[in-house]
């Protein structure tokens, strides 16, 4: 039985068409689905296309591991979800906030572990990741530190 169709258009005006089973891995749309069927296509106003054509692709590709009987899938989506999240930190930072905008915990999980995997890392790197100015005064570090104190242990 093919599986229905969904149409959903990110914030920037793109268009994508899912197959239901795919999409229902995301919580926002599951819940919607309960309450009544759309018509038309779905709005995702905090999701670029760029993001959303990522989303997508994660959900495939664990919609399709899940139907697997291969015994080596599970290590060979282990690889394929480190690789995945193997981006420039302002894609990871975008990817983390989709997942959570969209309820989508497998995603928003392997996002946040990439995150706190950054551990560690000086002032200059974290100011980096986060887009924050590089020419901070020493109480600014400081208070950064503060802030986000958990990376820099």
């Amino acid at each position: 039985m093919a599986s229905r169709k969904l149409n959903f258009t990110s914030s920037d005006g793109v268009s994508f068409e899912v197959d239901e089973i795919v999409a229902l891995q995301w919580r926002i749309i599951k819940r919607m689905l309960e309450l009544s069927v759309p018509d038309g296509d779905i709005p995702l106003p905090k999701v670029t296309g760029e993001i959303l054509q990522m989303v997508i692709e994660y959900s495939k590709k664990h919609v399709e591991s899940s139907t697997s009987k291969d015994q080596g899938a599970d290590d060979d989506l282990k690889a394929w979800d480190a690789e995945f999240v193997n981006v420039d930190e302002s894609i990871l930072f975008d990817l983390m906030m989709a997942a959570n905008y969209l309820h989508f915990q497998s995603l928003l999980d392997l996002t946040c572990q990439k995150v706190a995997d950054m551990k560690g890392q000086s002032v200059e790197d974290i100011c980096n990741i986060l887009g924050i100015p590089k020419n901070l005064t020493r109480d600014e570090q400081e208070e950064l530190r503060g802030k986000f104190g958990m990376l820099f242990e």
